[in-house]
């Protein structure tokens, strides 16, 4: 892969000399109390202030201020008019503008698309204080404070909105974030190495809307330059025959076994064998001093936003020009512009993790907060990122459309070093960390056995739909972590709250061993999201299978350390690929195993995401895309959203009215009655649901029957009933989220 000067090896600027701030400023008092006169880079989010890596606009402050610069913060400004925006003055370099680390319309909006009532980066968890499209509405308001200041635009809102894309709350395509914007430059991913290499630039003399060479950022151009080659996307991607469906419950831990079939599968597809693995060719061939000057023309902004079939195969390409070892540089036409997408920037090394982590942070909210409490903050104030990044390749996600594929670690010095610092240095901290994770709990270090492969592979999972032959799966490095941090002085407790990858884990009984027995606290999250076939394949997750064996192991440690815990397995509603048989199976699943959902998750698609690509188009992008290619089943409307959100809160009275109908109407009115084997009872509890069917007679009731018509005179009302196994006193029930 290509290498990238280190991110701290710039000679740094001159306003060094002020050396680092306590906190970054948000107020001119505070910009006095340092000695400046004016801030040089001046960051605008939609969250609160918090001094933490985890929260964006601190990392890339912190990371700016070691370069020398001076750089002020202006939290959830009042957007209505420009004065807020005005209170540092005016920048020396540009205004960097981000919505936070939500997307501003998720942070919002529910997946039914009612407005949320609170926010958890704001203090106290109020709502409504960032405005819809955040990062539309803050560049439009720098630009309105002072005229001619270079704007910047980053973080998830712009990452995600790059390219023209589907927009679930306007239900139509979109066009990038920088034509709405007016940005001068947008970037991508997490942007340290972009940021610090702009900020050095325009420091020097450079104009932001004219630097054009840097990796990880987005721009616009009113023609591709005469040196470039040019590549029409629908030339590019040829596949082969379509894959089999994958048996949801297949044991992915057999890793040889399903490399080795899908590598016989990849040659037998590639002489032409039907129902086979796809194989995809590049028919475009070129030197690699060509390729670096080669640019994949995408379908046009015109044509995406009315073509669902090119909107597809436009996110098709996209994801497979994310690899930062063999990426090209794509351009969409918008109108008379053309947008211009650089490959990915190059990932922080081990050492440039490390310092970025270990730079000055209060790992505290700002004071000018007092008291109030910031519920993101809250959740993670002693929690530790350790790694960045997921090869995991879920279609539902963005963490790799944002972060990448490749796994960026920090040393296990640096980590140890910040659990010392937050037992010494952080308020009311009680000797329990609370997380060592980051996007995942267990990809630390992990990586393709060669360098050479990891630069050049396509696949957009190195997990499904099983383990790939190349990737090491050795835990020992994370093994090695936790028990270093469990022996230091003054720590009780280290959980690990991260989202598990349980097909990887079990590749390491001991790890999982490790872990189950000092590191759950009583209840261990993990996420098989389905059960089906269907839906599991278009989420690209491994089969039920796979949970089955992680939970024999979670038991078998669980029993040998002494300890009663408990797996709470997340699942989604409504996903493409998801049919009502599929939503039933799984509350058969549920209930059979005993588990009921307090909370359940929608599917939302995700700006950029290959799930909001099947959404959008109906099509799978995972495969070939054409007017003929496999149809995705999407459930769209809101009735069955609903029944499909009913069948994992199968046991919610309030729910019965709607899956008894869906049941007789789906030919399965076998699974209606009061007996175990059946799903829901056919009475229903007064106060709940459509009353008028089936309801519960109290036996104290006074009956009456008149014309067919059950009448009743309720002398109280009747409990739910429960579905729930007899269980010890002490023992809690399985939930689910």
């Amino acid at each position: 892969m290509q290498a990238a000067p280190d991110l701290f090896s710039y000679k740094k600027y001159w306003a060094k000399r002020f050396g680092s701030a306590p906190v970054l400023p948000m107020s001119r008092e505070e910009m006095d109390e340092l000695g400046w006169d004016s801030c040089d880079v001046i960051l605008v989010t939609g969250d609160a202030y918090v001094d933490q890596a985890s929260f964006g606009m601190a990392l890339v402050g912190r990371v700016l201020e070691a370069q020398g610069f001076r750089v002020g913060i202006i939290a959830q400004p009042d957007w209505q008019n420009k004065d807020d925006f005005m209170r540092l003055g005016k920048p020396n370099l540009y205004f960097g503008v981000t919505g936070g680390n939500m997307d501003s319309m998720v942070n919002r909006y529910t997946s039914e698309r009612r407005v949320r009532s609170n926010d958890a980066y704001t203090p106290d968890g109020a709502g409504g204080q960032r405005p819809d499209r955040c990062v539309i509405v803050y560049t439009q308001r720098c630009r309105e404070a002072y005229k001619g200041v270079p704007v910047m635009i980053g973080g998830i809102e712009a990452s995600l909105r790059r390219i023209a894309h589907y927009d679930y709350w306007s239900e139509k395509v979109r066009r990038s974030v920088l034509l709405d914007a007016k940005a001068d430059l947008l970037v991508y991913g997490n942007a340290e190495r972009q940021v610090v290499e702009i900020t050095h630039r325009v420091a020097q003399g450079e104009s932001l809307n004219q630097i054009r060479d840097v990796r990880g950022t987005a721009f616009l151009c009113n023609e591709r330059p005469a040196d470039w080659w040019e590549i029409d996307s629908t030339d590019l991607d040829t596949p082969g025959k379509l894959e089999a469906p994958i048996d949801p419950y297949l044991d992915t831990t057999k890793t040889q076994e399903v490399c080795d079939s899908a590598q016989a599968a990849e040659e037998e597809a590639s002489k032409g064998v039907s129902g086979k693995q796809n194989v995809i060719k590049f028919v475009k061939n070129v030197r690699k001093s060509e390729r670096e000057k080669t640019v994949i023309r995408l379908p046009a902004y015109d044509q995406v936003k009315s073509d669902p079939i090119m909107y597809a195969h436009t996110s098709r390409i996209l994801h497979l020009e994310t690899n930062p070892g063999n990426a090209r540089a794509l351009i969409q036409q918008h109108g008379q512009q053309h947008l211009w997408l650089n490959p990915p920037p190059i990932p922080l090394t081990m050492k440039e993790m490390d310092s970025v982590y270990d730079l000055p942070y209060t790992r505290q909210p700002h004071p000018s907060y007092g008291k109030a409490k910031i519920p993101a903050y809250e959740m993670i104030r002693f929690s530790i990122p350790i790694m960045r990044g997921c090869f995991g390749g879920c279609t539902f996600c963005s963490i790799t459309e944002h972060e990448g594929r490749i796994i960026q670690s920090r040393s296990e010095d640096s980590i140890i070093n910040e659990i010392e610092t937050i037992r010494d240095t952080v308020p009311e901290f009680t000797g329990v960390i609370s997380d060592l994770g980051g996007p995942t709990a267990n990809m630390y270090r992990l990586s393709c056995k060669s360098p050479e492969i990891e630069a050049s592979c396509r696949k957009p999972s190195c997990v499904y739909p099983g383990i790939c032959q190349n990737l090491n799966t050795n835990h020992d490095p994370l093994i090695k972590i936790y028990r270093r941090a469990r022996k230091l002085p003054g720590i009780k407790k280290i959980l690990i709250a991260s989202g598990l990858r349980y097909d990887l884990a079990v590749e390491s009984p001991e790890y999982v061993k490790e872990l189950v027995s000092h590191h759950v606290g009583g209840y261990l999250k993990i996420a098989p999201e389905h059960t089906e076939g269907g839906p599991l394949s278009k989420m690209m997750k491994p089969g039920i299978g796979t949970y089955d064996s992680f939970k024999k192991m979670f038991e078998k440690y669980s029993k040998e350390a002494g300890k009663e815990q408990y797996l709470i397995p997340y699942f989604i509603a409504a996903h493409p690929g998801t049919t009502d048989e599929d939503m039933m199976n799984l509350a058969i699943w549920l209930k059979s195993n005993d588990f009921r959902a307090d909370q359940v998750q929608a599917f939302l698609p995700s700006p950029m995401s290959t799930s909001a690509a099947m959404y959008y188009s109906e099509k799978n992008p995972l495969k070939k895309i054409s007017r003929n290619s496999e149809p995705v089943f999407v459930p769209k409307g809101k009735k069955q959203r609903q029944l499909h959100k009913a069948f994992l809160r199968y046991h919610d009275a309030n729910n019965w009215p709607m899956l008894r109908e869906a049941l007789k109407r789906m030919g399965r009115a076998d699974l209606i009655g009061n007996g175990k084997k059946h799903l829901i009872p056919n009475w229903q509890p007064a106060g709940t649901g459509d009353e008028t069917e089936g309801r519960r007679i109290s036996p104290k009731a006074k009956k009456k029957v008149n014309g067919g018509r059950i009448l009743t005179q309720h002398t109280g009302l009747p409990k739910t009933p429960s579905f729930k196994k007899k269980r010890s006193p002490n023992k809690p029930k399985k939930r689910t989220r």
